[in-house]
Parts: structure tokens; sequence; C-alpha cells
């Protein structure tokens, strides 16, 4: 069962259409939250962070209001010396600068399976903002990254995998 979560939780972001979002924001009396997680680094990993920064885009204009996005990233590719188009990022070629706008609430060392697990959980010990949803919200959550039978990856350094009975328990 959690190699078929997973599976779902790996898919493309580019699968996912802008109408299901649309469709999510639409509710009036639910509160609208994302969660995104980048759970790589390294310029050669380039393409979770810019997929991770379309997802905000997207909920952005979705009408998911940023105080209810959560983004997690480690937040070395628009900077990076090897990219050759300082302070963007693209997720397709001739797209949009996906890293204008996108404001990342947890980065660098922050980008752990504990905090990514806190901030599903509420856990206000988190170092930034975390899910304050109620059970008639609508929470949407977004991972970019390798995975594996049962495991998520993370950052390199950054610590264990994100388990799936770790995240069926958040």
């Amino acid at each position: 069962s959690s190699q078929v979560f997973f599976k779902g939780v790996v898919r493309k972001w580019r699968s996912m259409k802008l109408s299901t979002l649309s469709m999510m924001a639409s509710g009036a009396s639910a509160a609208h939250w994302a969660v995104i997680m980048a759970g790589s680094n390294t310029y050669g990993n380039y393409r979770h962070q810019a997929d991770a920064c379309h997802a905000y885009q997207i909920a952005k204009g979705a009408g998911i209001p940023e105080s209810n996005i959560i983004l997690l990233a480690y937040d070395d590719i628009a900077n990076n010396s090897e990219n050759p188009f300082p302070g963007k990022m693209f997720n397709k070629p001739d797209g949009p600068d996906v890293y204008e706008g996108c404001k990342i609430s947890y980065k660098g060392s922050d980008v752990t399976a504990a905090n990514f697990l806190k901030v599903l959980k509420g856990d206000s010990t988190a170092p930034g903002p975390v899910l304050k949803s109620t059970a008639e919200d609508k929470v949407f959550v977004y991972y970019a990254d390798h995975g594996g039978p049962g495991i998520l990856g993370v950052p390199y350094g950054a610590g264990d995998y994100i388990h799936a009975s770790d995240l069926n328990d958040a």
C-alpha cells in the first residue's frame, strides 16, 4: 500500500491540471492550504526545486493565500554559479521564471524529514510556519524528489529519509 501511495506522490507535477487546484480553491466554507517540498539539493537536481516553485506559482494563482502555502526548498539553485540565468529558475524551456515571487518558508538545513512532518502535523516547534488546518479545510501536498518503496528522499546531508509510516501518521 505504501508503494501505491508513493507512486501517486512522485508523479510529475505537469500532469496536475490547473483546474484541479482551481476546484480545490473554490469551496467557500473551507480554508485552503498547500504544503510543497523539494526534497533535494545541488544543481544536478535543479528540476525538483524548479517544479516546487512552479507548484507554488500555480497554488498562488489558484487563489490559495500565500500565508497558507508552505514551501520547503534548499534554495541553492537560482543563485548557483552553474546557473546560466542567475537569480532565475525555469521548469520548462521558454517558460516563465518560476523563482520570481516564490516565497520559501524553509531553506537550507531546515529542509528535513522532521520539519516536513512537523509542518504536516501542525507542530509549532518547527522553525517556520506549519499547517493550521481543520477537518473542513482542504490541504494539497506536493513533493518533488527521488523516492523508493516506502521512502522519500531529503536533501543530501539533511538526515534520514521520509518514511511511509511517518507520513501516514502525520
